[in-house]
């Protein structure tokens, strides 16, 4: 059984104080693509092209598994509500690598503003203010909240474990499984 790494209970923007996380278990592909309403493809393109890969495990060939932790879940699900609104993918990739600066307990805190051509990192109400009355902030995406929506999306999906031990290429297993059956 995993331990599991309890979070620093801090303040998001609203108010919310952070869930307990478990940092040793991470999600497939298939159940990412369900936690924030994308395609396999779309999950896919987006490790190919480096703008949010897996951490916990990347794809290494033919039938492997990638696996995702709740952070790169959460990015991705940010991604997508940054696409939905037009930003462009060279502004999104902008605001991914400002995101990667933050730990995994600060993102919550975060609140990215756009004005549908630029993205704006912001990490106090003062700053989301500052944007709104300087014409800027046209919507905002509060990580906090996104992160409630992440988690009661994963709750319903089968975390893995990742047991290093036994990282098996699952495709590979079946088609030995196979051969074994017709000999």
């Amino acid at each position: 059984m995993s331990e599991v790494h309890p979070q620093r209970a801090q303040a998001m923007l609203f108010g919310d104080t952070l869930p307990d996380l478990d940092n040793e278990t991470g999600y497939r592909g298939p159940a990412v693509c369900r936690a924030i309403g994308i395609t396999y493809r779309q999950l896919d393109y987006w490790d190919r092209i480096g703008l949010v890969e897996p951490s916990i495990r990347s794809a290494s060939g033919s039938g492997s598994q990638r696996l995702y932790s709740f952070r790169d879940i959460l990015v991705l699900k940010v991604v997508k509500r940054l696409l939905d609104t037009g930003v462009s993918l060279q502004q999104i990739r902008i605001a991914v690598d400002q995101l990667g600066e933050y730990g995994v307990e600060d993102l919550a805190a975060v609140t990215l503003m756009s004005d549908g051509a630029s993205v704006y990192l912001c990490t106090s109400n003062d700053e989301v203010i500052d944007l709104i009355n300087g014409g800027q902030g046209v919507f905002g995406i509060a990580v906090g909240r996104v992160w409630r929506e992440v988690e009661g999306s994963l709750c319903e999906l089968r975390p893995e474990s990742l047991d290093h031990s036994s990282i098996v290429d699952e495709l590979a297993a079946r088609r030995a499984a196979k051969r074994s059956h017709a000999s």
